[in-house]
């Protein structure tokens, strides 16, 4: 398996000439991934952040069932079905108020694409062809599609390769660090400083709430975020919220938004919404937004294949009934305290440059890359599934993950960063 694997299958981010340590999985239960030499990984990652009910849900397989005994697909013009239905209502009824329309996407990244097009379309729609440029903050990361890479950080980020290739938007600096960091004017005065000198030339303002994620796992504090909610509105330009890595409560909130008591304009959810079962993401925006758009222009111009899959619905229903009807505040906090107190001896080591936590998310940042041919090996030997990039060594756990579990994974991360990975 390994062997045609390495001949013919090209992995994410990776070359298709390298050797890089590969391990085969025959199934998954819980928070483990079984190998298939038999040795079984507590799963750190949840599924790059997806999995967060763990693998093999009664639930989740349950709905999947009863959906493909009905129909696994159908198109979506002119069409429509219950779990499209019921899924879009879950959305409405869980995100801020004022967002009351819902787009279903295939993925991440083609929502964002979705939302960049809305944005721009809306502002055509209100006579602002002049808006066509995005403003964004630098350390962001949105998705691998060309218009998210495009307001992905533009040196540090890994799309750096695709400059002068791209449409080149506008980039505030990185928030300042600190979840319970006081906002002070400084903190803004660059991005309101864009908006001023560029506003007739931005359609919206596009950020991650509170957790950059693959572009750094940093964390910013919800005063920022209310700020750039005033900035946008001083500005007649839209925001748009990527919470496709935070929301579902990953960090402590349903979604990052509510830390701040703001709505976005257009907001991006999925990787959790479907528990990790299926390819599926949403884009949502206002009234507002959509119906300028359709008075204008009659449509909105964007519709995947599998838009609206029923399959990847009926599993998102099922996985939001699951999240909604647990303890999942709880068991959110409980992960938080878990990873403070297993991370934090790692804050002495001379290689670690930062240790945080925010909700169900633990980061250690070292002061050196990570040489992934030596550290990766070395999680599976400790019996966790953890994989960093960059100078991170990050988990975000599924919800149900046990305290022993979740102090292994974290013992597992201390170990490997002071031994293994020596800076």
């Amino acid at each position: 398996m390994v062997a045609y694997d390495r001949r013919h299958i090209w992995h994410p981010y990776a070359s298709a000439l390298g050797d890089a340590p590969l391990f085969p999985v025959v199934s998954a239960e819980g928070v483990r991934l079984r190998l298939a030499d038999g040795r079984e990984l507590v799963d750190g990652m949840a599924s790059w952040w997806s999995a967060i009910h763990g693998y093999n849900h009664p639930a989740l397989n349950a709905a999947a069932r009863r959906q493909l005994d009905a129909m696994a697909h159908v198109m979506f013009g002119g069409l429509t079905h219950p779990p499209a239905v019921e899924l879009a209502r879950r959305l409405v009824e869980l995100t801020p108020e004022p967002l009351q329309r819902v787009f279903l996407a295939d993925s991440g990244s083609v929502s964002v694409e979705v939302a960049l097009k809305m944005a721009l379309q809306y502002q055509r729609a209100r006579g602002q062809n002049g808006r066509t440029r995005m403003v964004t903050v630098r350390g962001g990361y949105h998705g691998d599609t060309f218009g998210a890479m495009a307001v992905c950080d533009p040196e540090g980020g890994m799309h750096s390769l695709w400059s002068g290739a791209l449409p080149e938007h506008l980039f505030a600096p990185i928030p300042p660090a600190g979840f319970a960091r006081p906002l002070v004017d400084a903190d803004t005065a660059e991005l309101a400083d864009l908006l001023a000198k560029h506003g007739d030339e931005v359609a919206a303002v596009v950020l991650e709430p509170i957790v950059q994620g693959a572009g750094g796992m940093r964390f910013h504090s919800p005063a920022y975020l209310a700020r750039v909610r005033e900035l946008c509105d001083e500005h007649g330009v839209l925001l748009i919220a990527d919470e496709i890595a935070t929301g579902f409560g990953r960090t402590g909130a349903m979604f990052a938004c509510d830390h701040a008591g703001i709505s976005p304009d257009i907001m991006c959810v999925g990787k959790a919404m479907t528990g990790g079962y299926l390819t599926m993401a949403a884009t949502l925006c206002t009234d507002e937004v959509a119906e300028t758009i359709s008075r204008a222009h009659g449509a909105f111009m964007h519709g995947p294949t599998y838009m609206a899959n029923p399959l990847a619905a009926a599993v998102a229903v099922a996985s939001i009934d699951l999240l909604t009807s647990g303890p999942w505040r709880d068991r959110v906090a409980a992960l938080e305290a878990g990873l403070r107190t297993g991370l934090e001896p790692a804050r002495a080591l001379p290689q670690v440059a930062d240790v945080r936590v925010l909700g169900g998310i633990g980061v250690i940042e070292l002061r050196t890359p990570v040489d992934m041919a030596r550290v990766q090996p070395a999680f599976v030997e400790r019996g966790v599934w953890v994989r960093p990039f960059g100078k991170l060594v990050y988990v975000m756990p599924p919800y149900v993950m046990t305290a022993d579990d979740l102090a292994l994974v974290t013992a597992a991360m201390v170990d490997v960063v002071e031994n293994v990975h020596t800076g």
